[in-house]
């Protein structure tokens, strides 16, 4: 079973990780970890900034990219296959797109733990990705004791 885990280094990306490997342990197969970065500025339609700004993006990218290696790295040594990805663009569609791409089974997210009024005004990572994927998408409860929890047996 090929499994993406969409994480953004939020709480709820906290809990998501501790969350994997109970929920990925019986499901034998490759996890890949993936984490988007903020587009670069032109990527969006604005024109270059200034050379400090783009060195600005440039640090914070190269500091998500270690942050999802020490993340990989803990879940290897709890005995999963993963493999760490860091992309840049749009979130849903960077999402989407790799997991189109890898032949992903199961796509496991955390909840933002955002209200329906964020949720209204912002749009929603997590339902953007169950309306657009053509897999099916596990969201982890943005809740500790939840996501704890001994998935089901099969």
């Amino acid at each position: 079973m090929n499994i993406l885990a969409a994480v953004d280094f939020s709480p709820a990306s906290t809990i998501l990780l501790n969350a994997l490997p109970a929920w990925t342990s019986h499901l034998s197969g490759k996890l890949w970890l993936i984490h988007v970065a903020a587009p670069e500025p032109d990527f969006v339609g604005f024109e270059p900034g200034p050379v400090n700004v783009r060195a600005g993006v440039a640090k914070h990218v190269h500091e998500e990219h270690q942050e999802l290696g020490r993340e990989a790295a803990a879940l290897r040594s709890k005995g999963l296959d993963v493999t760490p990805l860091l992309l840049q663009g749009p979130t849903v569609a960077t999402i989407l797109k790799e997991a189109a791409k890898l032949n992903i089974d199961l796509i496991i997210m955390g909840s933002d733990g955002h209200g329906a009024m964020h949720d209204l005004l912002m749009g929603s990572i997590s339902r953007g990705v169950i309306q657009g994927a053509a897999c099916p998408v596990l969201i982890i409860p943005n809740r500790p004791a939840v996501a704890a929890q001994a998935p089901p047996s099969a």
